[in-house]
């Protein structure tokens, strides 16, 4: 019974931290609405706090509007010129690597000033506490994070337009990005020493 119970912890660390590495999934303006003129997009940022590892999706009719992603200033004024990026495939994917803030308009003439631009900031990511064991000492101060080299993938069936190439190597657990093999290589370890 003991050690089912050791196994039962271990499996829920091991999930806690495998949804620590893999981000969510937001589609711009969903579920009442899409990237279009209708949709507002301060109301609906309103209600998510963007983390590290999440990607946005962009659902568009390719032949109606496009994502460009722009600085600050060009948001504000709501100009096209000089892109950050652009796509107009229909299904735009954008991963937030890094904390900060991302500005995103449509190009095509007169949309932004409708109101079709969305703020989005992004914070980082932080790890959950972990109870220290009976007998330890506590940890040492972990230096400050820098964010990974390779972002998760983008999800299965959407052109992954802004987002980086995932690469993956051939060792370790393939189909997994880098944060995923590190969530899982640790709950590994994690259930090991429970279970034993």
């Amino acid at each position: 019974m003991e050690n089912m119970a050791k196994a039962l912890i271990a499996a829920l660390a091991m999930a806690a931290i495998f949804q620590l590495a893999v981000g969510t999934n937001y589609t711009v303006g969903a579920p009442a609405g899409s990237w279009d003129l209708q949709t507002n997009y301060k109301n609906w940022v309103s209600s998510i706090t963007f983390l590290t590892g999440d990607f946005l999706i962009f659902k568009y009719s390719s032949s109606q509007h496009d994502v460009l992603e722009v600085t600050m200033s060009n948001y504000g004024s709501c100009t096209t010129s000089n892109p950050i990026s652009t796509d107009a495939s229909g299904n735009t994917v954008v991963a937030l690597t890094a904390p900060g803030t991302r500005y995103f308009i449509c190009g095509i003439p007169g949309h932004c000033t409708s109101g079709m631009k969305v703020q989005i900031d992004v914070s980082a990511k932080s790890a959950p506490a972990t109870p220290p064991t009976s007998g330890s000492s506590p940890p040492p101060p972990s230096p400050t994070a820098t964010p990974p080299s390779q972002p998760n993938s983008p999800p299965s069936g959407v052109s992954p337009a802004l987002a980086p190439p995932r690469q993956d190597s051939a060792a370790g657990v393939s189909g997994l990005g880098v944060q995923e093999k590190v969530a899982f290589a640790f709950g590994l370890g994690v259930l090991m020493l429970v279970a034993f």
